[in-house]
């Protein structure tokens, strides 16, 4: 688990199985210069999208594409599947929750089928972004990693 600054545990898993990879290699910019927030982002192998943390359903987009989440420590979340897949408009993707939801880490998210749409978008990569501030770091580097799986990055929580 992790030590954090504030007196509740946050806990944020792998939202997919894939490899793990910094957010400066997402090739879109809002995601990559950080103008988000910070992050981290995972190259799926398939197309199941699971919560990197415990909270609520905070929304989530039309187009399925994305889902906010909202910890019961403040800290907001924004799970956002690929780039450019906005503009699929829901092609290929399946919600498991709906808003208001309250989720584990490690919950089904979102399902998409990868293979129809990975030659449609610049990216599939599953991108977690910490909308309220917090800064993340990678723990090891890149890596593969399985959907659910800890230890994958410290989060330095605002005071």
């Amino acid at each position: 688990m992790f030590n954090f600054f504030k007196k509740s545990k946050f806990e944020v898993v792998s939202p997919a199985k894939g490899t793990l990879k910094d957010l400066a290699q997402v090739p879109d910019e809002a995601f990559s210069a950080k103008l988000l927030g910070d992050g981290f982002f995972v190259e799926p192998t398939n197309g199941d999208v699971y919560s990197p943390v415990e909270g609520e359903v905070a929304m989530i987009f039309p187009t399925l594409h994305a889902v906010g989440l909202k910890c019961s420590n403040g800290i907001e979340v924004l799970v956002h599947i690929g780039v450019d897949t906005v503009n699929l408009k829901g092609e290929g993707f399946q919600a498991f929750v709906v808003q208001g939801q309250k989720v584990k880490a490690g919950e089904l998210l979102i399902k998409f089928d990868l293979e129809t749409i990975k030659n449609k978008v610049p990216s599939t990569g599953i991108i977690v972004i910490f909308t309220s501030g917090e800064i993340c770091e990678i723990i090891k580097g890149e890596q593969i990693v399985n959907n659910g799986e800890n230890d994958i990055v410290n989060i330095k929580l605002n005071n």
